[in-house]
């Protein structure tokens, strides 16, 4: 069967290719929209990446070319009409979970790198300035996170964040055992966010979560406090974060997304001006760390989402289910 993969990078097609032999792999660089589409020709299915265009209009070009199946190498699939997906016919697989540890220790590692100063201290060290003035950080031992979503991620960051001797709480619609059972407390999510020395996002981008951290909720917040987002750009609100900054009541953030990400990330810029002026604001705060949607980005985490893409895959070739199909509600 011959497999369509959009927004395909070399890591990517190392991965798949070892997965999956028995396919015909025909790896596409171009991200996936209504101008790229027609490069699906032939292929009975299609991989797709989380800012590739999976709205009606594609779906509907991709059904015309023979495309019966889109699986999508992510988790998340807030990119996906999955109404006209079912109305056309195609059926629709993720990676549900693949390695939460890696999202949830780079979550962690952004909080170390924003307290710690560490992108400055390692600036300074390679201009032989060792002067510790300007990166004064404080101990995360002690202090209250509070985790906006307990899935697999949200609770691997907990894991992480209970060795460190954080107090846990917690905003999720359905709360986990494992969470409380790690000394966490779950609470409204207003509460949780006013009592938070750091806050970190691990839930889905839906309708309801869009904006979810907006400049009311930034004014909940302690002054100072610490957010990071290594969720999907669009649960933050940009503007109203760079005004919490400009006004110290944001005292740190990292990011891994980007609500418009999809115009920049996994894409070698470095010779182009950019023209997101909002990002571009982002970039001036000496008290801001942005990654390019890097935090599922382990050797682990590549091979459980080739293997889990496969088995999708393979079921789909098979009339068969693997559990991972999504389907309107």
């Amino acid at each position: 069967m011959k497999v369509a993969v959009f927004s395909a990078k070399a890591y990517d097609q190392a991965a798949l290719a070892k997965a999956g032999p028995q396919y015909h792999w025909d790896f596409l660089e171009p991200r996936l929209d209504q101008g790229t589409a027609q490069l699906a020709k032939g292929a009975k299915a299609v991989v797709a990446f989380v800012n590739d265009d999976l709205s009606a209009p594609v779906l509907t070009a991709l059904k015309a070319l023979g495309v019966t199946m889109v699986a999508l190498r992510c988790a998340g699939f807030n990119n996906l009409d999955l109404a006209a997906a079912d109305t056309l016919g195609i059926r629709v697989a993720r990676v549900p979970a693949y390695s939460p540890e890696a999202v949830a220790e780079h979550a962690v590692g952004l909080m170390l790198m924003l307290n710690r100063h560490l992108h400055k201290a390692y600036n300074r060290v390679r201009e032989d300035n060792f002067s510790l003035d300007g990166l004064l950080g404080f101990n995360l031992h002690g202090k209250t996170v509070a985790l906006v979503g307990v899935g697999a991620i949200g609770l691997a960051t907990a894991r992480i964040l209970a060795g460190f001797g954080c107090k846990l709480l917690a905003s999720d619609p359905k709360p986990n055992p494992a969470f409380t059972a790690l000394g966490g407390q779950f609470m409204p999510l207003d509460e949780a966010l006013a009592q938070a020395d750091v806050i970190s996002l691990h839930c889905p981008l839906t309708p309801d979560s869009y904006h979810l951290i907006n400049a009311r909720r930034l004014g909940l917040m302690k002054p100072g406090l610490m957010l990071i987002n290594t969720s999907r750009g669009a649960l933050l609100d940009t503007q109203a974060a760079i005004n919490a900054l400009k006004t110290g009541q944001l005292g740190y953030l990292g990011l891994d997304v980007y609500e418009q990400e999809g115009d920049l990330f996994f894409e070698d810029l470095s010779n182009r001006i950019i023209p997101d002026d909002v990002f571009q604001r982002l970039l001036t705060f000496p008290n801001v760390v942005i990654t390019g949607h890097q935090g599922y980005f382990t050797q682990e985490a590549l091979s459980a989402i080739a293997s889990t893409t496969v088995d999708n895959l393979d079921a789909f070739g098979q009339n068969k289910r693997s559990g991972n199909e999504l389907t309107k509600a």
